[in-house]
């Protein structure tokens, strides 16, 4: 089942949009708190959002650019300010479709299976994860924190992402260099003492370093 995040202001138009496509059987989900936009997105993890972009603080093109900050997740503008410069902008701020305002359900229903699909196809649904506020980004290999982005090796990130698919559990160093051996690249445990400290090394640039606990002669675990 694919969810689905309306960030609409108008509460008629978001709960229309929730039970007619909710009788469509996807998951959906409305924005309340406009101030916290990017909290509820990240907790809900959409494989769509409906964005509108005259809300409450803050507009939806700078939601747009905070999404796209983290995630590819399609996002589909809807709006009665269809000017050609808002449809343009909405365009470039990294949105997928433009939905004019006032529309018929049936068209919107039509526009998010299109997306849906041409967005799904081929890939998984799942384009971040986050971790103690951080979000680790699967679709470029970052994780970004407090405003501030890490760049990881490939080992470095598929050493904390295994450590995040186990968070509270300890990951026996064995499996992580099992894990590690899948991408054709022998790793010795060496090479995985020299990535890991690496990995921490980068966490304590945003204060995360001591998150990564090793446990002696057994593995790492981080904290749930």
């Amino acid at each position: 089942m694919y969810k689905i995040l309306i960030v609409e202001d108008e509460e008629t138009i978001a709960g229309g949009l929730k039970t007619h496509l909710e009788r469509w059987n996807y998951q959906v989900e409305c924005i309340t708190d406009f101030r916290n936009v990017m909290e509820k997105y990240v907790a809900f993890d959409p494989q769509l959002v409906l964005l509108d972009i005259v809300l409450p603080f803050f507009n939806g093109f700078h939601w747009c650019q905070e999404i796209r900050k983290i995630s590819k997740v399609p996002i589909i503008f809807l709006s009665s300010a269809n000017d050609n410069m808002n449809i343009v902008m909405a365009m470039n701020m990294g949105g997928d479709e433009f939905i004019e305002k006032p529309f018929d359900l049936n068209v919107v229903t039509a526009k998010v299976q299109a997306v849906l699909r041409r967005t799904y196809e081929f890939r998984g649904t799942s384009d971040v994860m986050e971790w103690n506020g951080a979000i680790l980004n699967l679709s470029d290999t970052t994780l970004l924190y407090q405003d501030r982005k890490l760049n990881l090796t490939k080992n470095e990130f598929r050493i904390l992402q295994i450590l995040l698919e186990n968070a509270g559990k300890i990951v026996t160093r064995e499996t992580i260099m099992t894990r590690l051996w899948d991408s054709d690249e022998f790793i010795d445990d060496n090479t995985l003492t020299v990535n890991v400290a690496r990995l921490r090394k980068k966490l304590d640039q945003i204060g995360l370093g001591e998150k990564i606990t090793t446990k002696k002669g057994i593995g790492y675990m981080v904290e749930a």
